[in-house]
């Protein structure tokens, strides 16, 4: 058992900082339903995804799957991806959720072919090496708030975001991962209620229950909440790429067995760190009473 763990916990290839990508506009992408921005200056690790569907309110298409499965698969094998933020180009909509009006035009079949895409969207972004934060800033339902629980950290504004399972309200059910992830979060009996009722919460009420990290205060332009991921982000850049990323895998991997193997798992990834660059710089940082300058390495 130990010998898969350590196949399957191994690290990719070293990240190595290259020149940075601005944000310039780019003709070709500007009419994507999925649109990525790395950051440059201070910000240089940090990237966004940018999720820019107005017409049907960010709602889970074909194309905007596609898009983001594309972009997901890009953003895996860069190594400058520090910390990758979600956010909405749409102004009051985080992600509506499923295209309903695409999936009346389904058959049956079809409808089944394409919530296993669905799934396995999520899926990718729950495994994305670095750390994932979706930035709220409106609502977020059915599918939106599977995706958004894919993600590592949520932050939402608290009056103008609101977000529930709401699929039982249509005679649907979640099926890209929310009967699963929500209990996760916020325990099985609090999950069953939320989704039995398709119940929607605000982002203050998200906040009480823990279902997002952040809750804000909405300002005029909308965007407080991805203002905030992005504060948040900043505090994730100065640490060790590696032992970031080695600590999400702990986690992630640990919470699914029982805690000896759990205890096994952060065993495995301690293990890899040891040899790092990046350890030995922070041990002589704080020797030297200084700030660590990591390379990923």
């Amino acid at each position: 058992m130990l010998r898969a763990l350590t196949s399957a916990l191994r690290l990719p290839s070293p990240w190595r900082p290259r020149e940075a990508r601005g944000c310039a506009a780019n003709p070709a992408a500007a009419n994507r339903e999925i649109q990525v921005c790395a950051l440059a200056g201070p910000d240089q690790g940090i990237t966004e995804i940018l999720m820019n569907r107005p017409s049907a309110r960010n709602a889970l298409g074909n194309v905007f799957v596609s898009e983001l499965l594309e972009a997901l698969a890009q953003l895996r094998e860069d190594r400058q991806v520090r910390v990758l933020i979600f956010r909405s180009g749409v102004k009051g909509v985080f992600c509506a959720g499923a295209d309903l009006k695409e999936r009346e035009q389904m058959s049956e079949a079809e409808v089944g072919v394409f919530v296993q895409r669905l799934r396995g969207l999520m899926n990718e972004i729950a495994a994305f090496p670095a750390p994932t934060i979706a930035a709220m800033d409106g609502f977020a339902l059915g599918g939106g708030l599977e995706l958004a629980l894919a993600c590592d950290l949520r932050v939402a504004a608290a009056s103008s975001a609101v977000m529930g399972l709401i699929e039982t309200t249509r005679g649907l059910l979640p099926g890209a991962g929310g009967t699963q992830r929500l209990p996760r979060c916020l325990g099985v009996a609090l999950a069953k209620e939320l989704i039995f009722t398709g119940r929607r919460l605000s982002g203050a009420q998200a906040q009480a229950l823990g279902l997002v990290n952040h809750a804000v205060a909405q300002n005029e332009e909308g965007n407080a909440a991805y203002h905030r991921a992005r504060a948040l982000a900043q505090e994730i850049l100065p640490q060790a790429p590696i032992a970031v990323q080695l600590g999400k895998v702990a986690i992630d991997r640990g919470t699914e067995v029982d805690i000896a193997s759990g205890m096994a798992i952060e065993g495995i990834c301690y293990a890899q760190n040891i040899p790092t660059r990046d350890r030995l710089e922070g041990m002589a940082a704080f020797r030297e009473k200084r700030p660590p300058r990591f390379v990923g390495e």
